[in-house]
């Protein structure tokens, strides 16, 4: 099985280039990638734990889907398919920003990533990709902000950044 290829962008998304995803993070290239929070009908978002056998970041709590466009692939169509890929269901997304961070794991790994974070609804139980994720449950907003602070260390270090976006953009627009 060949590596996946993530899609090399520049500061305004513009594509510049493919590498293999492993190599992209070990050498800290900014990339395209795709975060995804499915809110429940009480406004609670659907978390997931990150499987043991990860090579990075296993067993820590993260939104609910994120990962990265292929060549080709809108937004919402990586979107659309990493869900099904990790959580064995589908909404329809809507995207709802996009920014770049950086942040480098234990590992020497580095995550560099113009992120496009998008939103769904939804009140389905996922099916779960085991390889892909450990387990999942609801979480209120609120009490995921609380909880980072109690506990940062049991959360990926990418949803702390990603989340802290997240909230302030559904303080600043309603939804």
């Amino acid at each position: 099985m060949t590596e996946e290829k993530v899609i090399l962008v520049n500061e305004k998304d513009e594509q510049i280039g493919l590498m293999p995803k492993l190599e992209a993070h070990e050498k800290a290239q900014l990339h395209r990638a795709f975060s995804i929070f499915v809110l429940n009908s009480k406004n609670e978002v659907m978390l997931q734990q990150r499987a043991s056998e990860k090579y990075h970041s296993p067993l820590l709590w993260t939104n609910t889907c994120c990962s990265h466009q292929r060549e080709g692939e809108t937004n919402i169509q990586a979107g659309n398919r990493r869900l099904q890929e990790e959580m064995g269901f589908s909404t329809e997304l809507k995207e709802l920003f996009h920014f770049i961070y950086k942040a480098p794991f234990d590992n020497g790994l580095t995550e560099h990533e113009l992120d496009h974070v998008m939103i769904g609804y939804s009140n389905e139980e996922p099916i779960l990709n085991k390889e892909e994720v450990e387990s999942w449950k609801w979480m209120d907003i609120d009490a995921i902000k609380e909880d980072m602070i109690e506990n940062p260390e049991i959360y990926t270090v990418w949803f702390k950044i990603i989340f802290d976006e997240f909230y302030h953009y559904l303080e600043d627009h309603k939804l």
